[in-house]
Order: structure tokens, then sequence, then C-alpha cells
């Protein structure tokens, strides 16, 4: 087959980004705002990888696609500076951010209010809310370098001094100790279930187990997010947090151009000067091409033809996705009929029957089991934004994760629905018959709408230790910079990682940004 030369006229834009979800729409309106002629070109239909919204079940009810709550994004940095308000961005909470009901007839809040948050907590175990209250002073004193330093170029040096002056020698050592810790060892300090359940719900958002070694800072710091910020959703749908950052590139001169797939990334002489697509179209970037799709594909797919270090080769290997996802929305006629008042004001619900269930979820995982007792997180939309559906109904979703690689659509879908399902109704009877229409995604479904989402994976690769900081995508990483000049990595498959909060593609950005004035 004979390739498509790259064009060598005057080029299309000074940098081309690969794929319009968060990470690369916040890079192209960060180069934009560096003066840079940008061009962002989208596979889909539509703009916004996973970040999108719809009617999917019935009309009048909106469901946001994929990702629905967003603490991350509210509390980033580079996100905040974008100003995305005067866009057209508004966000909405829910009375309450996060609900765990038990079989014991008690549920473990997070609310804004830690007042409430503590009484959750000591109605499992009397003086148990003061632990917590420890974990919520400790992460007040330290929030913006511990945000700063995730969500920072890797090392995050300045964001680690900031951090180390806030919270001083005994603050910092604390601090530490909570990185270092897996979410079973964070969880002794209390003698009841309230607080560790809250702790290890939110470490399971990721494809951490409780004994994971950093699983601890997960779980502390998806609560402290909740607690600082709540659970906050784009107002109107998710889609509404892609069109505002749409309409800032745009305003800005920007351009995105969907239907448009990427096939290869054309290189000369080591150096990245455009992109070839599926229609045989070269575009050529003057400056850098940015890449907001997962490390495989660029590496595997899109540089298939060029010679790459052995390095990078053996880290594609054994690069290791997260576990795929299944997931489910309703359009339901009422809201849902929780046993627990709690729950009925929550935005966010954990489902999981107790610690130890919530463990033996993890392992079964781990090793390669479609769990028996699936984790939900479960969102109730209208809850949270009235908008979402008519009156008097609800709209909801709820996710679990399975294995990656092990699903069977018809082999297992019926399966997992059904326990889902089964579990919501133990908590909540009456909720199947609110049901007037119901959308599932599976693993092979969630990759068929974005290749992103690679056999359902959400989180651009794991976030064990072994593909962390240096190690992510692979040993030598922890920079946006690929083998190849003028080409960079900004999607989560880069340092930090999974997450709606922009920082890849701005890494991305700012790695471009120094060397073209080298």
């Amino acid at each position: 087959m004979t390739l498509p030369k790259p064009n060598t006229s005057t080029p299309d834009a000074d940098a081309i980004v690969v794929g319009s979800g968060p990470n690369g729409l916040v890079a192209a309106n960060l180069l934009a705002d560096a003066g840079w002629s940008v061009l962002v070109l989208e596979a889909e239909p539509e703009p916004g990888g996973a970040v999108r919204s719809g009617e999917i079940t019935v009309p009048g009810f909106v469901h946001d696609r994929f990702s629905a709550f967003y603490p991350l994004a509210f509390a980033s940095p580079v996100i905040r500076s974008l100003g995305l308000d005067e866009f057209g961005l508004g966000w909405s909470r829910a009375p309450l951010v996060l609900a765990h009901p038990t079989p014991d007839g008690n549920t473990a809040v997070l609310s804004m209010d830690l007042d409430e948050t503590a009484a959750s907590i000591d109605a499992y175990a009397a003086g148990d809310g003061s632990e917590w209250r420890k974990l919520d002073q400790a992460w007040s004193r330290a929030r913006g370098g511990i945000t700063e330093a995730l969500l920072s170029p890797f090392p995050p040096v300045r964001a680690a001094l900031r951090l180390t002056r806030a919270a001083g020698p005994v603050g910092f050592a604390g601090i530490t100790r909570i990185a270092l810790s897996s979410a079973e060892g964070l969880t002794k300090r209390f003698s009841g279930d309230g607080g560790p359940l809250l702790l290890a719900g939110n470490l399971l958002h990721t494809d951490l187990t409780t004994r994971s070694i950093t699983g601890g800072i997960y779980g502390w710091m998806l609560s402290s997010l909740g607690r600082e910020h709540g659970f906050p959703v784009p107002t109107g749908g998710s889609g509404n947090f892609t069109a505002a950052l749409v309409r800032r590139l745009e305003a800005r001169g920007g351009r995105i151009q969907c239907n448009t797939r990427v096939t290869r990334i054309d290189v000369r002489a080591g150096r990245a000067v455009g992109v070839t697509t599926a229609e045989a179209n070269s575009v050529r970037a003057g400056r850098a091409v940015l890449a907001d799709v997962s490390a495989p594909s660029l590496y595997v797919a899109l540089l298939r033809h060029e010679r790459l270090p052995a390095r990078t080769k053996l880290g594609m290997r054994r690069f290791r996705w997260d576990h795929a996802t299944v997931k489910i929305d309703w359009a339901l006629s009422g809201p849902i009929p929780w046993e627990s008042e709690a729950s009925r004001r929550a935005g966010t619900l954990h489902i999981g029957e107790s610690l130890e269930a919530l463990a033996m979820y993890g392992a079964q995982l781990k090793a390669g089991v479609i769990p028996e007792r699936p984790f939900l997180v479960v969102g109730q939309m209208t809850t949270t934004d009235p908008s979402r559906s008519p009156p008097g109904t609800e709209t909801a979703w709820a996710y679990t994760h399975v294995p990656q690689g092990r699903w069977d659509d018809a082999r297992d879908t019926d399966i997992v629905v059904g326990r889902m399902e089964a579990e919501i109704e133990q908590r909540a009877p009456g909720f199947r018959d609110l049901v007037v229409g119901r959308h599932v995604l599976t693993p092979p479904g969630l990759q068929a709408v974005d290749a992103n989402l690679v056999g359902g994976a959400l989180n651009g690769g794991t976030a064990r230790l072994r593909q962390q900081f240096v190690l992510r995508p692979a040993p030598g990483g922890g920079t946006a910079r690929t083998p190849i000049k003028g080409l960079y990595l900004a999607s989560a498959s880069a340092h930090p990682g999974g997450g709606v909060h922009g920082a890849c593609g701005a890494n991305a950005v700012h790695a471009a940004l120094r060397d073209s004035r080298a």
C-alpha cells in the first residue's frame, strides 16, 4: 500500500489535537490562549469523548452518557482558570453529596456540612465522627497543595514545596502516611463501619482494592473534595460542559472537525508534522500534534509505521487497562423509593453491604471473576438537577466494574444487569416498577461509542502503582513527551491519569510550549 505523503504546503494549524475529550479540549483552549492556531479532529459525530449527554431512553429524560459528576473538574486549577461560566456552564448539586445505606438501617452520608457527616459516622460507633473530623482538618490544611501536586506535571516540585509549607512538618508527615496507606489501613482508625465505608466506596471508583498500596489517598481525596465542593454536575447535562469548552475555543479562533478519524501520525526526520485521516487526507501541523487517545492507540496504531524505542514497545506490551464497566441508564416514573431517608436526598449512592462485601468484590475482580454481589455507584440526576426529567420523575444511572477482557455480551449482560437491579430493589422495594426506559452499555458497547474506552475501561489505564507517576503510561513516563519530537500524549493514559480534570491535556500543552521556545 502506498501511503500519502504529508502536505508540505502551509500548515493547516500550528497544532493539531487528535480527539475532543475534555483533555483534548482543555489542551486546545490553552494553546489558543497562547496564540497558536488550533485544529481539533474528532472521529465521532459530536465532540466530548466521555463527557456527553442526550435523550437515550425516553424523550424528556436527559442522561449523561458516560461520566456524570465532576468534583475534580470543579476543583481543577486549569479548568477553573478557563472561566467556563462565561460560556454557559452552570453547576447543580443535590441536597446531600453521597449516601451509603447499610442493612442495619443506618446510612453513612457525605455532606458539605461536616457536622452531618460526622453524626452519621457516630451512629455506627460513638467517637468515630471525631476521627473523620481529623481527616477533614488534614485536608483543609493542605488541600491546595495536594490538588496542585497531583495535577501538575511530574515531578511537582513547586507544588510539593507549597504543600510542605501549608501543612508544616508534622502535618506533612501525616499526609505522607495517608498517601502511603491502603484504604484498609486508613480505616483502622475507626471503630465502626461508617467512615470506612465512605473511604472504601470512593476508592472503588478506581480499579484499586481496599488493600492496594496508596489506595487510601484516593478514598480520602474524593471524600474530601465531596465535602468541600459537593459532587457537582453540569446543569442540563454533561454535554453542556463540552459545549462550554467548544464555545470558548471557537471564540479564540480554534476549530473542531468531527466525523474525522485519524489513522496515522505523520512523522518526518523524527518529528511529527501532521496526521493522515481515514479519507487519506493529510493535515499538516506547523508546531505540534497532541494526541488525546489512549497510549496503546497512539504507539501501536497511529505510529505503527514508525521505528520506536524498544523500551516504548515493551511498555505497551506490559500496559494494563483499568477494570471494564457496565452502565445502566434508567428513565423512572418517580424517585427511587429508598428505605433510607438520606438516600432519597443524595445525588450519588454507593451500594455495598459491608466492608467485607467490598473487599470480596475487589478480590473477585482481581481474580478475573464477575462479582456475585456487585458494588454499585448510583446517580440520581433529577434529584441533583431538576432539569434532567419531567416533574415527579427521575433520571438515574448505575455502574459497576467487571474484569477486563472477560466479557461476553450474549452470556453476561442479562446476568449482570439483573444483579445490579436486584441490589437496588433490595434497598428500594418497588424500584423495578418505576422503570419506563432502560439503556445498557456493556464493555464492548462503551468502546464502540468511544474508542478511548477500551474494553470498557474509563480511566485510560490502571491506577495501580505499577502504572503511575514515572511509570505512566510505561516506565520512563511521567511526562507528556513521546519519543517523537513535536508529539505529545494528552489523554488519561498520561500522568496524572483518569478523571475529568484536564491536567493531562494541560501538561501536554506546557511541554509543547516549552519545547517550541527551546
